[in-house]
């Protein structure tokens, strides 16, 4: 150009950005949003369990076994050598416990612990995959953990025969059992077992009954882990409002009669390491794989209706016990009342004025296990 001056091509002018006040705020918005966003989504991922074993990981104190998928299970065993036992008991630790937390050997009557179960039975505790010092299982099912059973049995030479026995989360195991390995068991006995409010064959006016009566905050955390799983570990581990009472650890979930066995309970163990291990092995490979999974699992969408089950022994001498009290603040005694007019080959027991926490009151493991046994 002869003026000397540099004009911009027709298609060069529109394009303009907008440096208006307006503009700048909505790059803004986008930006933060976007910004919440990674945020929101990174408070949801668990962190990656803490590892086992040597040479970085947790000390190992006690035997394991390895599964046909390379996972580790370990165990606990106490009582008569498995060669010389008349029975063998693998029972099923609770939620948010451990191998070490046992009401066959905590509440069992000293005498006849000494002078009949310890020489006659076998106990194999397992630690649940995730807890103390099982390895965790990512696509662990409803289905899986009785085939880790059986295989424990098979590895630790219990013979062809097993009885199973579990503890409120433990307890709900055994359904699977009988669902999915009736074959090997010689009994079974769940103790104030865990119910699933979403099994499709329980009463609405049953469930929504015993739903109403479940504290606000174990309402929410339920819904969380059946409709929502994958916000189960922010949901129980943020600060803004109160996760599921038994992880918080709400005093309103336990009964007075629960609170005198848990008093009972601590004043007995006065072996400072065996405390520890209490303590410190249910979570120590972090709280998703243990207690969160848990509660996945426990109030998923389950893979049967335990209501489905048909009597899996009806041409043999093998029984089933259902125990809960009646004053159980954390599982309805209502459902499992109604769970055991349905099924009328399980033999079920109610303890009057008992809690959630009755099979660790005086006495309460000898006269559950003389039940399964059939013991006078």
């Amino acid at each position: 150009m002869s003026d000397g001056k540099k004009r911009l091509s027709p298609n060069t002018r529109n394009y303009k950005l907008d440096y208006s006040s307006s503009g700048v705020l909505k790059i803004l918005l986008l930006v933060l949003f976007a910004e919440f966003c990674a945020w929101a989504y990174q408070t949801t991922l668990p962190p990656p369990p803490t590892k086992l074993g040597s040479p970085d990981g947790l000390p190992l104190t006690s035997p394991r076994i390895k599964l046909r998928d390379g996972r580790h299970l370990s165990y606990k065993e106490s009582g008569a050598p498995k060669d010389v036992a008349k029975s063998k008991i693998i029972y099923v630790h609770c939620f948010d416990c451990s191998k070490y937390q046992n009401p066959f050997t905590f509440a069992a009557s000293p005498v006849w612990l000494l002078q009949f179960l310890a020489p006659s039975n076998s106990f194999p505790v397992i630690d649940r995959p995730g807890y103390g010092e099982s390895d965790p299982d990512p696509k662990r099912t409803v289905k899986s953990l009785a085939l880790d059973i059986e295989e424990l049995a098979d590895e630790l030479n219990l013979g062809e025969k097993f009885y199973v026995a579990g503890y409120s989360m433990g307890g709900e195991v055994i359904w699977s059992c009988l669902k999915y390995i009736p074959h090997r068991l010689q009994g079974a006995v769940l103790i104030s077992p865990a119910v699933n409010y979403w099994w499709h064959n329980l009463p609405s006016n049953l469930t929504n009954e015993a739903y109403s009566r479940q504290l606000q905050q174990d309402q929410w955390s339920l819904r969380v882990a059946h409709y929502l799983p994958w916000l189960t570990y922010w949901w129980n581990t943020q600060s803004w409002f109160p996760g599921f009472s038994v992880i918080t650890q709400n005093p309103a979930v336990f009964s007075p009669a629960d609170i005198e066995v848990v008093a009972k309970l601590n004043a007995m163990i006065t072996d400072p390491n065996q405390a520890e291990l209490m303590k410190t092995q249910p979570r120590q490979q972090g709280e998703f794989e243990s207690i969160h999974r848990d509660m996945n699992i426990g109030w998923g969408k389950w893979e049967f209706d335990p209501l489905d089950l048909e009597n899996p022994f009806q041409n043999s001498n093998t029984s089933v016990h259902l125990w809960m009290g009646d004053e159980d603040r954390i599982v309805p005694v209502t459902l499992q009342r109604y769970i055991a007019q349905q099924l009328a080959w399980i033999m079920y027991h109610e303890v009057i004025g008992g809690g959630h926490t009755f099979a660790f009151a005086d006495d309460m493991g000898s006269n559950i296990l003389k039940a399964l046994l059939k013991i006078n």
